[in-house]
This record gives structure tokens, sequence and C-alpha cells, in this order.
């Protein structure tokens, strides 16, 4: 009998000490080794100033790393232009317990990174090197490195990956049409036609004088446009409102023009839908059925690019990060995760 309970006691600690290091099922790796901390000297929380070089001298762009897998490792680009990272905040909830890295990133001229206030910097090719310094400083490469780009970071992403895909592991192109021309197409003849008359022909007059600083602008956008087509929320999420109020303006009005109501900047022309086929990494394009995108453009867009995938987020729009979170994320993650 003493030999019986003897046995059933040492099976039942051999069990809790055994159930005690299982890992739950579709873990990537363990938690520990997600937060293992690879800095040396004074802690920083993950954030790195990298040194680049433009043009017009050597400046600092801000980053800051969450959490380490040698296979998975996602740059963020956000959108804007001249917006931050801080919108991407919502990623916390959901990508570290699935074990994937991601690193913030806040451009040239935005947020916490330096503004030499030169406008001469604002250009697309050089954002594209400046991605690629960015890439080396941070040791990603072909076996880790997935490009996210939002939007105007979309933008960003498709033209650095036509460039330097082969140092790229995967691309998810989010929000992001490849042709401004059809951006700006997509927004006079199906968008502008689903506001109300009056109103239109409010913001079309101010815009025709050039008066893009009138409050009433802003105030018929936001009401009627935005509300449906950038964030369907009843309020924006804290996030996404202090990553907006600290958009740089001149940034934003000379690449996009004075608001998300079609395109009027330096990018009007911006069209690589002819070069989407050459695009051989694996790809996810998400799109949202209320977007300022036109999402049947973006289904498009995955069946050029050999290897693309389509993620529709039925009840989002341009933020459907946030108005439709979790065909997002769930979407986002299953494409990650296949891929290792």
């Amino acid at each position: 009998m003493k030999n019986t309970l003897l046995f059933l006691t040492t099976l039942s600690i051999a069990f809790i000490l055994v159930g005690g290091c299982t890992t739950s099922p579709g873990e990537n790796k363990s938690t520990s080794a997600y937060f293992d901390n690879s800095e040396e000297g004074i802690q920083t929380g993950g954030v790195k100033m990298i040194w680049i070089q433009t043009p017009k001298g050597k400046y600092k762009v801000w980053t800051k790393q969450v959490g380490n897998n040698a296979k998975t490792k996602v740059l963020l680009l956000n959108g804007g232009p001249g917006c931050t990272h801080e919108y991407f905040e919502c990623f916390e909830s959901f990508l570290p317990k699935e074990g994937i890295e991601f690193i913030y990133y806040d451009q040239l001229a935005c947020g916490n990174s330096d503004n030499p206030n030169d406008t001469s910097l604002y250009d697309l090719p050089r954002y594209v090197e400046e991605v690629e310094q960015l890439r080396t400083a941070l040791h990603l490469d072909k076996n880790n490195f997935y490009l996210l780009g939002h939007s105007w970071g979309g933008i960003l992403a498709m033209q650095y990956a036509l460039k330097y895909q082969n140092n790229l592991k995967g691309l998810i192109i989010s929000n992001m049409m490849a042709s401004c021309p059809e951006y700006g197409k997509y927004a006079d003849e199906v968008l502008a036609k689903q506001m109300n008359s009056a109103v239109l022909d409010s913001t079309r007059n101010i815009e025709k004088r050039g008066d893009f600083n009138n409050p009433e602008y802003m105030a018929l956008l936001k009401a009627n446009y935005y509300a449906k087509h950038i964030c369907r929320l009843p309020e924006y999420p804290e996030p996404v409102n202090r990553s907006f109020n600290k958009t740089n303006r001149t940034l934003y009005t000379i690449m996009q023009g004075p608001s998300e109501f079609g395109i009027s900047g330096k990018l009007t022309n911006w069209d690589v839908s002819k070069e989407l086929k050459t695009i051989h990494v694996p790809t996810l394009v998400i799109g949202a059925a209320n977007d300022t995108m036109d999402p049947k453009y973006m289904e498009w867009m995955s069946r050029e690019i050999p290897g693309g995938q389509f993620l529709l987020c039925a009840n989002g729009s341009h933020m459907c990060m946030y108005d439709d979170q979790q065909t997002y994320m769930h979407g986002l993650i299953k494409f990650l995760n296949t891929m290792n």
C-alpha cells in the first residue's frame, strides 16, 4: 500500500513539473525567449536612434523593438505622410502573445525622429533609401524581415519592395492602392457621390478657392467623409488621436495634399500597378469595404502579385486595424505564422 502511494505521489509531482513546462498550442516561441533582453549597457526599452545619411547630411530616426523572434521581425511604416508610429500601438494587444516581434519607426521629419525642416527631403526615393539604411542598421534580412506599410506607408513599402525585395521575407500592403490616379478617381467617382450634394458642393467650393485652412472645410470632411471612410468608431482611439495630432502638416500637404479626400500633392501621379507582377515575395494585401481605397482594386492587386493574398475587412475603413480589429489582426497573424 505504501509503495502504491509513493508511486502515485511521485507520478503526481512529475505530472505537475512536466505540465508547468508545457507551452500552449500554436505558441510560436516561449514567453521567456520572446522577452529576452538583447540590449547591452544602458537599457532603453528597445528604443534605438539610427543614423540616416541623406543628401543634406546625417540625421537620426527613432525606432523601438518589441519582443524577440529570430524568424519574424515586422517593421511598421505609418501613413500620412507625416503621421507617427503611435496609432500602431494596438498591435501590442495581439502580436506579443503570438511571439511576433515588431518594430515601431518614426520616419524622418515625423514624431520622435529628427526634423531637418527641409522640404527637399520629402521625396519617395529618399524615404526608400532611409528604410534600406534602417534595415541594415537593425540587422534585418530575407530570413526574418517583414515590411508592413499602411496608407502612405503602403506606397513606401511597395516602392521599397520593387527595389529591394531580395532583402524581404514578406510584404504587407495595408489600405493603399498601387495607383494614386486610381485612388483619386475612386474618391471622385464613387465616394464623392455618396456624400450629401450640399455638403459636396460646399467642400468643392472651398477647394476651388484654395481655402484649405478654413475650419469649415475640415469640419465638413470629418463629419461627412472621415467618419465613414477613415475610422468608423464613434470616437477615435487615443493612440490614433495622439498620432494624428502630431502630424507634420507640411510633409502631409506636400506629398498627399490638404486632405484624405482624394490626392493632390507630390504623389498625385505615382503608379506602380504595372510593376506589381515583378514582386515575388509572399505578400498580403489588406483592404476594407468602407475604405478611402477601392477594395476591389486592392483585391486585383493581390492577384497581380505572384503569391499574393487578399484580406477584406468587411466592417472596416481606412483604420481597419481599429474598426474591424479582429478581422485585421487574425488575418495578419495567420499570414505571418504560415510563413514560418
